[in-house]
């Protein structure tokens, strides 16, 4: 078995019994994981602990055997389960000792919140003996950087992801690269794809994958797969100019399966081409009960384009507020393309929109039937040259969140491709 280097590894511990029951996702994980990618730290191992401090004792102990940097996140709160700095000082036989300027600081925040500092306030300031404190300007509960060892630091983290990342950009970066001597830099880019499969876009990009100078590396989503591209040089310049080309190469290749990059939603790069056109977009939904109105005023901005929509739920309000017939929907039912494209056609005009989009399916669970099974979903979009409308057919193995979520990716996708087309 070939050892791994201690030298510059990483280990995650991710701390909370709330994590191990599942009440919240770990997305901290996720995050630092790329984080290290970009900076090129090999990270080989991620663990998640619950609130008990023998345990976590053991974890911090056993990390510190196998890794140059422990990255913790969670338990840094004022409640008796917030054991984790308590904990590492254990680990270390340590002692904690209180910190009069964090103490002082944390004091400010509350009140500057209308709050007063309560006794178990207090515990957040204090950090074993010959800690650095790391700032929290999101927050009460600063972390930490120690090096109890020679050869190994802990850092630690809140748990709340805007204080993670808001402390790991303005603090530990630069630690990083002061500290372990990233003398390379480090550039990344993610291209989103929809439309296609993982393995059908491995395949058609199987070659690049094996690149060691940029990484290339899928990762499947919900309605979509992403590309990320990672790329080393002396300089940001000489990292671009190697990242550059592979990127114009996968886009190449993929063609309009490739949506966007980096921060990009489908709903956000169809705001785009819709304000670049000077035109609006109205929505009519049923099954995605306002899933898709919702993506799209998630974007900042999106006001100027996107005007509004009905959650016509029932056949009552299609009826009364879209000008869906009742005889239509006796003969073909409200999951019908005859249906859908009156919804979307209605709802263009009523609104005074250059565009609709309408949905209507079945998520389930019930309901269920032989010629109406649960995955079945029809989306129409009315435009400036007609309307054109589609069935889709998805899994029922999906459950009724997803059929809705990719519902909405499916009408904005077919959106954008209609816009593209017209130039």
């Amino acid at each position: 078995m070939t050892k791994i280097s201690k030298k510059n590894c990483v280990e995650i511990l991710c701390i909370g019994t709330e994590l191990l029951l599942g009440e919240i996702i770990n997305s901290n994980a996720k995050w630092l994981a790329e984080e290290l990618a970009i900076l090129g730290l090999p990270h080989y191992r991620q663990s998640v602990v619950g609130d008990n401090i023998d345990r976590l004792k053991e974890i911090i102990q056993e990390a510190s055997k196998r890794n140059r940097i422990l990255i913790t996140t969670g338990g840094l709160g004022p409640t008796p389960d917030d054991i984790t700095t308590e904990a590492i000082a254990a680990a270390f036989d340590t002692p904690l000792e209180e910190r009069p300027e964090i103490w002082e600081e944390i004091q400010k925040k509350l009140s500057s919140l209308g709050n007063s500092p309560a006794i178990c306030n207090r515990k957040q300031a204090l950090l074993p003996q010959g800690a650095q404190i790391l700032p929290n300007s999101a927050g009460t509960a600063p972390g930490m950087i120690w090096s109890p060892t020679n050869d190994f630091t802990l850092i630690t983290f809140p748990g709340v992801p805007s204080e993670l990342k808001k402390m790991w950009t303005e603090t530990a970066v630069p630690w990083f690269q002061t500290h372990l001597n990233i003398q390379d830099k480090f550039v990344s880019r993610v291209l989103r794809f929809t439309g296609i499969t993982e393995s059908v876009l491995a395949e058609k990009v199987h070659d690049l994958l094996t690149s060691s100078n940029p990484t290339v590396a899928p990762y499947a989503g919900l309605g979509e797969v992403r590309l990320r591209i990672t790329a080393k040089g002396e300089t940001e310049r000489k990292a671009i100019q190697i990242l550059d080309p592979y990127e114009a190469e996968l886009r190449q290749r993929t063609g309009l399966q490739c949506y966007g990059s980096d921060e990009e939603s489908l709903a956000s790069v169809v705001l785009k081409l819709l304000r670049e056109k000077g035109q609006t977009l109205a929505v009519a939904e049923s099954c995605t009960g306002g899933g898709l109105g919702a993506s799209l005023t998630a974007i900042p901005g999106a006001s100027d384009v996107f005007i509004g929509g009905v959650i016509a739920y029932s056949n009552s309000i299609k009826q009364s507020m879209l000008g869906v017939s009742r005889d239509l929907l006796v003969r073909h039912g409200a999951v019908s393309l005859p249906v859908v494209s009156v919804m979307a056609e209605q709802t263009r005009i009523r609104f005074k929109a250059n565009w609709s989009i309408a949905i209507s399916g079945l998520a389930g669970p019930e309901n269920n039937s032989e010629s109406k099974p649960v995955g079945l979903v029809y989306l129409a979009i009315a435009g400036p040259d007609g309307c054109e409308s589609h069935q889709e057919n998805f899994s029922q193995t999906q459950g009724r969140v997803n059929i809705q979520k990719l519902s909405v990716v499916r009408g904005l996708d077919r959106l954008r491709l209609l816009l593209l087309s017209q130039g």
